[in-house]
């Protein structure tokens, strides 16, 4: 058996919270931005009749980055498992950067013609990857960094923290770059200029990585002897009682995944194309109700810490399978003047829905062992969260006009909210369960040790 864990210092709770959230945020904002603008670079590389199809053909672009990010999440989940969170977070914190900023170089459809969408696919697929794979650190070093009594805070700061200060970044340099390149400027520049700011986010997270520390839980792991350890291998995932955690996971984060695409990654997209507000009114709209998502996360993390993880998802999701559908029905009926009412709505709309994944990632690693937790906590969170977010295609190509919209969202929303009540339904309490040992692996017999002597 591995020694137990050094117990963390405050300064390696604070760093590696730290450093989880701001990685997260700025893992997100590169993939967020393609969602600023989509309405913008829709002519410009998927050009069409319908305004609808057009849509749909930019976040089709958007979806097959989701798709790339199990992947992601099992190539650098096992990569995590075996050399450590920290160094998985540098490597793939530079290589979303790196392919963000290349899409903003990019030529468009009227200076390349077909191969303008190929490029852009592309380079969403290699982002894809790369967001996948941060996953995998992030969603494992800071819950694995702080006691017992912090972990659902840090999950919730991790999760929906990060999510929300990712979407304020966005929305705030949507705001800056639409005022320094106004009206046509923003066709021109303004989108490019958008992508561009990937490479520095990268460069701000490598800067704060400096400062962080090792998962100790990981560490002591790792310093076990060998015949201790079973080997991480693929196989295991889907070994003789790892199925039913699988999907009873996928479940519960596939509707968590989709309540959180079809509020706060639809939202720029709809207050855009349904109710009509110019971009300057519509990204300070967005700044509000992205800062709404970080306290609410805080305290629902903190909350399943409380009263339990399962508890927190079922009471959640009762109150999300009837609000969220009728707030988007009353959201589609305001006119780009009715500010209070948008953001009213905006912000009831994205705190229920953030709160739905704020104890998804203190879940996710409590339902495998340290030896697999990065790979299975990233691509059970990728692979939820990639089905969720492909609801926004299907949301925009069931919609016949966009004045169809809101009651196709309505529709999704209740479904996925549905997904995630039998999911929480299925899985038992993992509260506290980070350290203990694994059932399935102690009634499964290592390979490494078949024929050895004690």
């Amino acid at each position: 058996m591995s020694a137990p864990a050094a117990e963390p210092t405050p300064r390696q709770m604070i760093t590696a919270g730290a450093a989880s959230t701001v990685a997260f945020a700025f893992d997100l904002f590169d993939l967020f931005i393609l969602l600023y603008v989509a309405s913008t670079i829709g002519p410009l590389f998927f050009p069409a009749e319908s305004q609808t199809l057009q849509l749909a053909a930019t976040y089709a672009s958007f979806g097959v980055s989701l798709v790339m990010r199990p992947l992601g999440g099992a190539v650098f989940g096992r990569y995590a498992d075996r050399v450590g969170r920290r160094r998985s977070m540098i490597v793939t914190i530079t290589g979303v950067g790196v392919a963000t900023a290349l899409m903003g170089a990019l030529p468009t459809y009227a200076a390349v013609g077909v191969l303008a969408p190929v490029l852009f696919v592309a380079l969403r697929l290699v982002q894809g990857l790369l967001v996948g794979g941060v996953v995998a650190s992030t969603h494992t070093l800071g819950t694995e960094s702080v006691a017992q009594r912090w972990r659902g805070l840090v999950s919730g700061l991790v999760g929906g923290g990060g999510a929300g200060l990712g979407a304020v970044i966005a929305s705030l340099v949507f705001l800056g770059v639409s005022a320094a390149y106004p009206g046509e400027q923003f066709a021109v520049w303004g989108w490019r200029v958008m992508f561009f700011t990937g490479l520095a986010a990268s460069l701000l997270s490598l800067a704060l990585f400096r400062f962080l520390e090792e998962s100790p839980i990981w560490k002591a792991a790792a310093a076990a002897p060998r015949a201790d350890v079973r080997p991480a291998r693929a196989r295991d995932l889907v070994a003789p009682g790892r199925v039913p955690v699988l999907l009873t996971s996928l479940a519960l984060v596939i509707g968590a995944g989709a309540q959180y695409y079809l509020t706060s990654g639809y939202l720029p997209t709809y207050f855009a194309s349904v109710n009509e507000v110019p971009s300057g009114p519509r990204g300070m709209l967005l700044v509000w109700t992205s800062l709404a998502i970080l306290p609410v996360a805080l305290l629902v993390g903190h909350l399943s810490e409380l009263i339990g993880r399962r508890k927190v998802f079922l009471g959640i999701g009762a109150v999300n399978v009837v609000a969220l559908p009728l707030l988007v029905l009353a959201l589609g009926g305001l006119g780009p003047d009715d500010t209070g009412s948008l953001l009213l709505y905006g912000l009831l709309l994205t705190v229920l829905a953030n709160a739905s994944y704020a104890a998804v990632p203190i879940y996710l690693n409590e339902r495998f062992p340290t030896r697999l937790r990065a790979t299975a906590t990233a691509l059970v969170w990728n692979g939820g969260f990639a089905i969720g977010g492909l609801m926004t295609t299907f949301v925009t190509l069931a919609s016949p006009t966009v004045a169809d919209i809101p009651s196709r969202l309505a529709i999704f929303l209740a479904a996925c909210v549905g997904i995630f009540l039998v999911g929480a339904a299925l899985s038992p309490e993992t509260r506290g369960a980070l350290e203990r040992p694994d059932p399935i692996d102690e009634t499964t017999p290592s390979p490494r040790l078949e024929g050895t002597t004690s």
